[in-house]
């Protein structure tokens, strides 16, 4: 039990939990997409189907960890393929198992956003609400499966590039799950109650979707980044909303 009393145990699993909590933003935002398109009795069933799925997901992978670092060696030598020597080119082009799950799950994602986003510009709500019946619940956890696996494999991965201790990452990520689990359903609520939110939560979506596809091909872009560029567009819509609604209660007054 040394480790109860141990600080750097302390601050490790906190750090982590912070950044699994994070991590796991993008994964909720479209659980809440995903599951806003099934009747209203079943969306609730749906996130916490999904989040739970995310959990055993990430502890799974967690007790995976070898088969985790098998994932980034190569699988498929695309250089050697086209006879391309360039080194630079080589380097990008070496695909490892995580690359290419990075890769799908990135364009499963770009595929999804820019079709939800096209359905809303072109105001197809006829369409969208056919959507909705013709989706089953079945069809809605086998799209969020996809997706917490590609998630899962980006929290676990830097979960062991932050910390030693198994037990540490596990408590992490159920603590971290547990709070997603509490707050998703006033995410979801706040996402589907205002559509420039959830086009802008599609937007955040694609922008993933666009970062892990870079990753998969060794172009790394800072996390922080994006998450910068989302913390601020929130940020702006919440300011709109409050000025939509200062506006429309002095106009009542």
């Amino acid at each position: 039990m040394e480790w109860l009393t141990d600080p750097q145990i302390w601050i490790s699993f906190l750090t982590l939990t912070v950044l699994e909590i994070v991590l796991g933003i993008d994964n909720l935002v479209f659980i809440s997409i995903q599951s806003a398109k099934l009747p209203p009795h079943q969306q609730k069933k749906a996130r916490q189907v999904g989040l739970m799925l995310a959990l055993v997901m990430r502890v799974g992978l967690l007790f995976s960890i070898k088969w985790i670092m098998g994932l980034t060696e190569p699988w498929i030598d695309l250089a050697n393929a086209f006879n391309i020597s360039n080194p630079d080119w080589q380097r990008y082009l070496h695909l490892s198992g995580r690359d290419l799950i990075l890769f799908l799950g990135g364009l499963f994602l770009i595929y999804k956003a820019t079709t939800e986003i096209h359905h809303r510009v072109e105001g197809h709500s006829e369409s969208i609400e056919q959507g909705k019946k013709l989706m089953s619940f079945r069809s809605v956890i086998f799209q969020i499966i996809i997706l917490d696996l590609v998630f899962s494999l980006d929290s676990v991965i830097t979960a062991v590039g932050m910390v030693d201790q198994i037990g540490v990452m596990i408590a992490s990520v159920i603590v971290a799950v547990i709070i997603m689990l509490l707050t998703a359903e006033r995410i979801s609520a706040f996402v589907n109650n205002y559509p420039s939110v959830k086009m802008l939560a599609l937007a955040f979506l694609l922008l993933i979707g666009v970062s892990l596809t870079a990753e998969a091909f060794d172009q790394h872009i800072p996390k922080g980044y994006i998450y910068f560029a989302m913390a601020f567009s929130v940020l702006v819509e919440f300011l709109n909303i409050r000025s939509q609604k200062k506006k429309l209660t002095s106009g009542q007054g």
